[in-house]
C-alpha cells in the first residue's frame, strides 16, 4: 500500500521530464495526499499492547 505514493512520485518525475507540467502537479498532489491519508490512518490506529 505505501508503493502507491512513490509511484505517483515517479510518474511526476517522468511528467516533468516529458515537460508536461499539469500532469506532474496534479500526480504530485494526488501522491502527497494519499501519502498524507496513509499517515493519519497509521497514526490514529490503536495499538495492539497486552499488559
Amino acid at each position: 500500500m505505501m508503493s502507491v505514493p512513490f509511484f505517483g512520485f515517479f510518474l511526476a518525475f517522468a511528467a516533468v521530464l516529458a515537460g508536461k507540467r499539469g500532469a506532474a502537479v496534479i500526480a504530485f498532489a494526488l501522491s502527497l495526499a494519499f501519502t498524507l491519508l496513509l499517515f493519519k490512518l497509521h497514526a490514529t490506529d490503536p495499538l495492539a499492547i497486552s499488559l
